[in-house]
């Protein structure tokens, strides 16, 4: 049995989420203490439950403490099934976290699995955005021979969510190494401006054309796609995500979120300077994605390296919890002003 206490490293959610996949795949109970011990309410919140019980229906899994609030969870994973399968969070907590913690798991299921999540957050704070998923994460995972997509049906914001979004993947137990250690040319800059009823304020346009601007400013041309949603008539909010393609195959992004009170324009400009800060780097993979690529390198039996600009606390996280679960070695090494991140074969 794993036995994992979450109040190490980051103390966050992460650790329940990586831990509850890697349980899954690896056909071994789970038991986690001090869930989200570092955070301000620790314990399982409504999205955290939410995941735990998807992974659990993917897998025939047996629960012990998996109540909201709880600090304490086993996880006593069987065989891992697929097929059509739906969750729903109930507040606006993050799908693309949800999706996160199973997209793994699925890749080991016997048959194709369609997931979907309703009711809860597409595009919220401290999570990645599901157009950042799709355009960054799963373009990246393709590289690694993940066949999944991922479709909105109604955006969904904080703070009452009702957003929901539809996960479909071919299983592919076998993984190819990730290796990508040179920016190369830069190629495209592109991105997705959404706002969901906020169009007589042009709320996407506004974001689109203040993110255009400051990245102009920077010396890069923006394609910058508008989208004036009205699929969630309970919810208003918005969302940019940019991301940037070079020639050696690197896709590097930045997302942010509308909120009350935040003009549309900052919002913009925060995904702008993001994503500058990442390009001037010239990294081969953003700080947030850095961290998502942990579990599926430490998956492949080859060697995977890339570069990235900084040693987040996730990434410092996942790379812990993925040794000591499946008995995989990294190598983390300064490489001049960016950091070269290996997992040995």
């Amino acid at each position: 049995m794993f036995e994992i206490d979450g109040s190490q490293k980051s103390g966050s959610g992460t650790i329940l989420r990586l831990a509850v996949a890697l349980a899954a795949i690896k056909g071994e109970p789970l038991h986690i203490t001090n869930i989200r011990q570092s955070r301000p309410k620790p314990g399982l919140k409504p999205q955290h439950l939410e995941a735990v019980l998807t992974a659990a229906k993917l897998c025939n899994a047996h629960l012990e403490g998996a109540t909201l609030g709880s600090k304490e969870l086993w996880f006593k994973p069987a065989t891992i099934g697929g097929g059509e399968l739906e969750a729903e969070i109930g507040t606006a907590g993050s799908i693309p976290m949800l999706i996160m913690t199973v997209l793994p798991i699925c890749l080991f299921a016997k048959e194709n699995v369609r997931l979907r999540v309703l009711k809860g957050g597409t595009d919220t704070t401290h999570a990645p955005t599901t157009n950042y998923l799709r355009n960054v994460f799963l373009a990246t995972l393709k590289h690694m021979g993940v066949d999944a997509e991922l479709s909105v049906q109604r955006y969904g914001y904080y703070p009452k969510g009702n957003g929901e979004a539809t996960l479909t993947v071919q299983p592919t137990a076998s993984l190819k190494p990730f290796r990508l250690e040179s920016f190369g040319k830069l190629q495209n800059v592109k991105g997705v401006s959404v706002c969901t009823f906020l169009r007589d304020r042009k709320v996407a346009e506004r974001q689109a054309k203040a993110a255009t601007q400051r990245l102009s400013e920077r010396g890069y041309h923006a394609d910058i796609q508008i989208v004036n949603d009205t699929s969630n008539p309970v919810q208003k909010g918005s969302s940019i995500a940019l991301w940037a393609e070079t020639d050696t195959g690197a896709v590097l992004g930045a997302d942010a979120i509308g909120e009350l009170k935040k003009m549309a324009e900052a919002v913009g400009t925060e995904a702008a300077e993001k994503l500058s800060v990442e390009l001037t780097a010239n990294a081969t993979v953003d700080v947030y994605l850095a961290d998502m690529l942990v579990p599926y390198m430490a998956l492949t039996k080859g060697a995977s390296a890339y570069l990235t600009r900084t040693v987040s606390d996730h990434l410092e996280a996942n790379i812990w919890l993925t040794e000591k679960m499946l008995g995989v070695h990294f190598n983390v090494n300064r490489v001049g002003a960016l950091y070269r991140v290996e997992k040995l074969a």
